[in-house]
């Protein structure tokens, strides 16, 4: 059902170079840019997530409450992508592990402030 999720950015290369290493612990890479504009996506026919400055010229703010959210196979992956946004210089927002049974996820904050989760789906015991 999703396409793509866009986040807003006022240092699309500083942006761009924590997103290019964080999402290739993921398998993503970029599939398309345009000036301004950039996207990532495991192949262009899934869901992706792009950096953009805001259209309308104003500054790019996190938006509270929103929260963009990763998915992985495993927890060893879990793990991997949250300790490479914490390692670029994201904020911790959560470590990852166990949110009850069959729920893995570590959440973090990006560069400008945008809150993500990279989580995973385990089987219950």
């Amino acid at each position: 059902m999703i396409g793509y999720v866009t986040l807003g950015t006022n240092h699309l290369h500083r942006a761009a170079e924590f997103y290019d290493a964080l999402l290739a612990e993921l398998g993503a890479t970029r599939f398309m840019e345009m000036k301004g504009f950039i996207a990532w996506a495991v192949n262009p026919q899934t869901p992706a997530l792009s950096l953009t400055a805001p259209y309308n010229g104003q500054a790019a703010t996190a938006g509270n409450g929103t929260m963009v959210a990763l998915a992985a196979d495993t927890p060893a992956t879990v793990d991997a992508v949250y300790r490479k946004a914490i390692e670029l210089g994201g904020k911790c927002e959560g470590p990852s592990g166990p949110r009850g049974e069959s729920f893995y996820a570590g959440y973090f904050r990006d560069l400008e402030g945008n809150k993500l989760n990279v989580f995973c789906m385990m089987q219950s015991a």
